[in-house]
């Protein structure tokens, strides 16, 4: 089936762009749809036939799986990616990210050639502008990050972007970053190149086939249900885009997938008097909030305004993406912007404004990896409009992770169980994601904190520090103090401190860490991840030899800081662990990583009804009590004496459900 698609679409090349892409495929698919079933089993099931689904397909029989099914509830690349911009952009905030987008430029660029399917591959540049000196600065950040990866880069002056691309108007402009090897495509034809690769490698792809659910028995993936029967399963893998909530949900054992969409808006033109050269650099004018690419001799343009507009929030969508309805009123800022930029654009004719939903995650960060609940369930969604930039270095990573049990590259920043479960629900989802999408082109300076979905999780001090003047940071949906605002200072002018230079409270955290340094300081670390490990015999020390670095079996009331190790001697956490009693552990470990720790526990913890691996992180209150003076201050309150004799480093003692650590002299209450 999916062979005669493909002869189909081919015959459709005679124009480019995403219209052209619904119309041609819909006969031959239809007709065939109902006639091909489905096999009872295979080794992997994605579900998903967009850039994602496709890229994560060709990565796996590249690398030798080819018991591989596809599943599309629609048409091939009828979803997000059909509607994508094609802008191909190597310039992010993160190390990952740009070794993601460079891989899929470099991917891409062949495509073609290993396929015989015209990707609309040109290599264009792009052009990043700034307006401030701070946005200069930024750029400046992520120029000197792309050149120490090998990807070619510069900053550049006003009169040399007017060289590159004569229509833009820079008399506002104090320099702008030049990136000569990226790239735009036809992001729909790319996932049709990687499918029909993917296909010739043994994968079997079906189109209008959707996914009802995953079965999964004692936490692992057994088999789909979809609506043409069942398939038997060892991996599933959700690239299912802004269906991949829903579809999580709806599980037999719920995945959570914290994704929400948006509206997102731009407009096509028709070509200009003198049409533009298909090797027009693209624009991103982040101050404006714009970008803009050539297409077809013409304008693309769209961006990310200020008030963006959540899409679908009471669940389940339609099967494809149609164009939403058009709001000239609510995209009138960016038109204003694109117009101020190039001027000459006025009279310009308009094609079409095109409304398409986007998925957005919490944190701006794409989705990736294997679910903490459910072993052998992969995810890959929520790109935040890079879809097509990462969807080549994404889909690789994801690959990896499935055939040799980890990616080449560090990818936490991007793992799914950086998440928690107050962080997937509906309501914080929509607050949230109307603050990501502005943010992914302000200005990013060091220490800047989210403001929606605050206070999720708090310590019981909360109401008594934040009266102190604490001020207030989120880590993993926890609120941590990040320093205290003295009554003679201005509240106001703190927090709107925002600078690559000193900010205006370098002075408050001085006098706070000199007060850890030469005297004692009290610090509230009641987010920390704390776990209790128990067993009725010597299985709990067993599997704690097992899974961290450092000998575990100490006295009791002994404290070891350890780290857990994976198959190649990485670090998957790090952590202190206390030895309560002869079969009871306790372990400490980094707020964020609550999630991840739970997980690697459970998957390499035995069977066993007389082990247990309990979560006690909301049942203690802990308090760091640090500096010189620590142990003075604490004598006074304590009746038992705090000498070093009496009580030595890395110990603790445990009574009424107090435990206390003299490692750093930390107290669970």
């Amino acid at each position: 089936m999916f062979h005669r698609l493909l002869s189909v679409v081919r015959r459709q090349r005679t124009g480019r762009g995403w219209q052209n892409w619904s119309s041609g495929r819909s006969g031959a698919s239809a007709a065939e749809a109902h006639s091909v079933a489905l096999p009872a089993q295979a080794q992997v099931v994605i579900c998903g036939g967009g850039i994602m689904g496709t890229s994560v397909a060709y990565h796996l029989s590249k690398m030798g799986w080819k018991d591989i099914v596809l599943l599309e509830q629609g048409r091939l690349a009828a979803g997000s990616t059909r509607f994508c911009a094609g802008i191909l952009s190597t310039a992010r905030h993160l190390s990952i990210e740009q070794k993601m987008a460079d891989y899929s430029n470099k991917l891409y660029q062949q495509l073609e050639q290993e396929t015989g399917i015209q990707t609309g591959y040109i290599r264009t540049g792009s052009i990043f502008l700034a307006q401030t000196q701070d946005r200069l600065i930024s750029l400046k950040r992520i120029n000197s990050r792309l050149n120490v990866i090998g990807i070619p880069s510069e900053i550049i002056s006003p009169k040399k972007v007017a060289e590159l691309h004569p229509l833009l108007n820079v008399h506002d402009l104090v320099g702008a970053m030049h990136v000569p090897e990226d790239a735009v495509v036809s992001s729909a034809d790319v996932a049709l190149a990687l499918a029909s690769a993917a296909s010739q490698n043994g994968v079997q792809i079906y189109d209008r086939t959707s996914v009802l659910h995953v079965m999964v028995k004692k936490g692992q993936v057994t088999g789909v249900e979809t609506d043409k029967g069942q398939i038997e399963c060892q991996y599933f893998v959700n690239c299912a885009g802004q269906w991949a909530y829903e579809l999580g949900l709806s599980n037999e054992e719920p995945v959570s997938i914290p994704l929400h969409a948006c509206e997102h808006f731009y407009l096509l033109t028709r070509p200009l008097e003198t049409p533009l050269q298909s090797n027009t650099p693209t624009i991103v004018d982040a101050d404006g909030r714009i970008y803009i690419r050539n297409w077809q001799g013409g304008i693309l343009s769209g961006g990310f305004e200020k008030n963006p507009k959540p899409i679908f929030t009471e669940g389940k969508n339609q099967l494809e993406i149609q164009n939403l309805q058009e709001d000239w009123d609510h995209f009138e800022p960016l038109l204003s912007s694109l117009l101020r930029r190039m001027p000459e654009l006025d009279t310009l004719e308009i094609m079409k404004l095109v409304n398409c939903p986007e998925t957005f995650t919490p944190d701006m960060r794409c989705i990736l990896g294997e679910s903490p609940l459910v072993q052998g369930y992969f995810v890959l969604a929520g790109m935040n409009s890079a879809g097509i930039s990462f969807g080549g270095g994404a889909g690789r990573y994801l690959a990896e992770w499935m055939v040799h049990g980890y990616p080449s590259e560090n990818i936490w920043e991007l793992d799914l169980k950086r998440f928690g479960a107050l962080q997937s629900s509906r309501t914080f989802l929509r607050h949230r994601v109307m603050e990501v999408m502005p943010l992914l082109y302000d200005l990013k300076v060091p220490r800047w904190d989210f403001q929606t979905g605050r206070q999720l999780r708090t310590s019981p001090l909360y109401d008594r520090l934040d009266a102190q003047g604490a001020r207030w940071m989120e880590k993993h949906g926890f609120e941590r103090p990040k320093y205290f605002v003295p009554p003679d200072k201005d509240l106001l002018a703190l927090e709107q401190s925002k600078t690559f230079y000193k900010p205006d409270w370098f002075d408050i955290v001085e006098s706070e860490v000199k007060c850890c340094k030469e005297a004692v300081c009290v610090i509230d670390m009641s987010s920390f991840t704390k776990f209790e490990i128990t067993s009725t015999g010597d299985q709990a020390l067993e599997v704690l030899q097992y899974l961290f670095s450092n000998d575990l079996d100490v006295p009791v009331g002994h404290i070891v800081h350890t780290g857990m190790l994976n198959e190649g001697g990485g670090y998957e956490n790090d952590c202190s662990i206390a030895r309560l009693s002869k079969r009871s552990f306790f372990m400490i470990s980094p707020t964020d990583q609550q999630v991840h720790c739970w997980a690697w526990l459970k998957k390499h913890m035995p069977e066993d009804s007389n082990l247990l691996l309990e979560d006690v992180t909301w049942k203690y209150t802990a308090l760091n009590l640090i500096g010189p003076r620590a142990v003075d201050v604490l004598s006074e309150l304590s009746y038992a004496p705090m000498t070093p004799d009496h009580f030595p480093s890395l110990f603790c003692k445990v009574s009424a459900n107090k435990v206390l650590f003299s490692s750093f002299l930390l107290v669970l209450l």
